[in-house]
């Protein structure tokens, strides 16, 4: 029975939408009594959920969002930042950091490593002004370049969370990603926009322009798909759902609405 307490929970973890994971911990405490025990043991649904969702957390003492990520864990609940050369531990659960240190960079591409952040910051500031970002040393030589923007409404019912994922192999040239949009809003009901788009291997020189290009492109003519999209919701979809004509399939005709009977009591007339 245990087990599968542990396995509803993490269900629930790694589900959480953009903004709301305190909350879903605070629905597990009061379903399981406050159980600290059980959120112990869900410990790698956490740790699951921030390395997926590109989770930020602020350094101690630093005023500045960092990255968690997959590509900058060290293990042992450690993670590292590339642009302040710094390690960190940090608690999945509590979603803190805490003691800070050196962490020197170690990479046979530093140089276009380099050149990609900033790039990156210059693409990111442009289309993503909130948004937190970071490249990476990633399996099989390759570098991970990663984005992700949070926008947080809950007093209008409504969060959200963009994330782009790519990685480049400097020795194949080959670039690939995947874009995810995920978007919540509760708002007298509960709907939610989970959207994914991948880019297959395409061929870039090895340059931060070049790279940085192609992502813009292709995340350019993603939105677009999407704005499409919603149009396609918005003029098939939904306006299906909402009906037509009134029950006597006859259309109100305002100008004459006093004739009704309906309007006769509202106005005082004899029934």
């Amino acid at each position: 029975m245990a087990s599968n307490n542990v396995s509803a929970i993490s269900a629930f973890i790694e589900g959480a939408p953009p903004g709301e994971l305190a909350d879903v911990v605070n629905d597990i405490k009061t379903l399981t009594e406050d159980d600290s025990t059980l959120l112990e043991k869900a410990r790698p649904a956490f740790q699951k959920y921030n390395e997926e969702q590109l989770t930020t957390v602020k350094l101690p003492g630093s005023g500045k969002n960092v990255l968690i990520s997959p590509y900058n864990s060290l293990g042992d609940g450690r993670y590292y930042d590339v642009e302040s050369r710094s390690s960190f531990a940090f608690d999945p659960i509590t979603q803190k950091a805490s003691d800070v240190q050196s962490h020197p960079l170690e990479s046979e591409h530093t140089d276009l490593m380099t050149s990609l952040s900033k790039t990156l910051a210059t693409h990111a500031h442009e289309h993503y002004p909130s948004s937190t970002h970071a490249v990476f040393p990633a399996p099989t030589s390759s570098l991970a370049v990663l984005l992700v923007s949070n926008k947080y409404s809950p007093s209008n019912f409504w969060n959200g969370r963009l994330r782009t994922s790519y990685l480049y192999h400097p020795a194949t040239a080959a670039l690939t990603g995947t874009l995810r949009c995920d978007v919540h809003y509760y708002e007298d009901g509960n709907v939610r926009l989970l959207t994914t788009k991948t880019l297959p291997p395409s061929t870039v020189a090895a340059s931060a322009g070049e790279i940085m290009k192609t992502i813009a492109k292709v995340e350019k003519g993603w939105q677009e798909e999407l704005n499409r999209g919603f149009s396609r919701l918005s003029e098939g979809e939904f306006k299906s759902l909402r009906r037509q004509l009134p029950v006597t399939r006859q259309k109100v005709e305002w100008e004459k609405v006093t004739s009704y009977r309906a309007g006769k009591e509202i106005g005082g007339g004899r029934r």
